[in-house]
């Protein structure tokens, strides 16, 4: 193809989850060794790892025509972007990271306002500098290469501003959370340029449209079981399904067949319900993708 898709993966924390969000979408990725080009099984698309910070800035350029990153580094780059889709995934759980602003357990620190005048250390340096600003804070802001809790508990800082999922490790070295200051996940962007160009804004819609359906199925199973003709009223009665279930009668008997998918979260709830109301031979599978 004359004209390939420009894609960029995100290396670091997010790649193995990247990857594997796009095997169930349906594009195996492999990484070979240490090559920043791995191969795709799709002939439209041209794949580059590059450091989710930097990601914006590639595809701002066109140097990239989409890419996956953070809005948290597309507010730190003020990168001019178009954003596809909101695909919230990470390396631990499908809820957003959220950048915190942190301080000893011993810290006078109570609350944002009492850092005038202090030192908070970070890798997010622009946003967290304009943070401040926009709320006449005055503090001195410090970009961190990483191990950014040890900062403060070595005494180079009074405060960090750093991501988080759970909060553990931030716990784990002694700190407390005192403020959020932004929540972020992951969006599917595009080059102004690729996205008005019909041949790749339809390979980028492809993307996010089997992406969304792959994270959607992540947090859904089917369901079949049999149910004979007098419990089949109950029995539906009891599944939530996206639309109705599908029923169907068994072969030359007074039972039915019913399929439905419904929240994972509901299944071990649901299926002793199922079983006390008749329903028998009750499967659970998983799905690849919901859309």
């Amino acid at each position: 193809m004359k004209d390939k898709l420009k894609l960029g993966i995100p290396k670091g924390s997010l790649q193995d989850a990247t990857i594997a969000l796009f095997k169930h979408s349906g594009w195996k990725i492999n990484v070979n060794g240490r090559s920043y080009f791995p191969e795709i099984n799709d002939d439209s698309i041209q794949c580059a790892i590059c450091r989710a910070q930097e990601m914006s800035r590639y595809v701002e350029s066109g140097t990239l025509d989409a890419g996956l990153t953070g809005i948290d580094w597309i507010y730190e780059n003020e990168s001019d972007v178009h954003i596809v889709e909101d695909l919230v995934y990470s390396k631990v759980s499908q809820r957003p990271a959220r950048w915190v602003l942190a301080v000893p357990y011993d810290s006078d620190v109570k609350a944002v306002g009492d850092l005038a005048g202090k030192k908070i250390a970070t890798e997010l340096v622009n946003f967290t500098t304009r943070y401040f600003q926009d709320r006449g804070i005055d503090v001195k802001v410090e970009f961190s290469w990483g191990a950014t809790e040890a900062k403060v508990v070595s005494g180079l800082a009074d405060a960090i501003v750093e991501v988080t999922e759970t909060g553990s490790t931030i716990k784990a070295h002694g700190l407390k959370i005192i403020h959020e200051l932004l929540q972020t996940n992951t969006k599917l962007i595009a080059n102004h340029g690729a996205w008005t160009n019909p041949q790749k804004r339809e390979k980028i819609e492809q993307i996010a449209l089997l992406m969304k359906g792959a994270l959607q199925a992540e947090k859904m199973v089917g369901l079949k079981t049999n149910v004979p003709r007098a419990q089949l009223e109950k029995v539906v009665g009891l599944l939530p399904s996206l639309n109705a279930p599908t029923v169907s009668p068994l072969y030359q008997s007074d039972w039915f067949a019913v399929e439905t998918v419904v929240a994972s979260s509901v299944v071990r709830d649901l299926i002793p319900k199922l079983m006390k109301n008749g329903a028998e031979g009750i499967i659970e599978y998983p799905l690849n993708k919901v859309i």
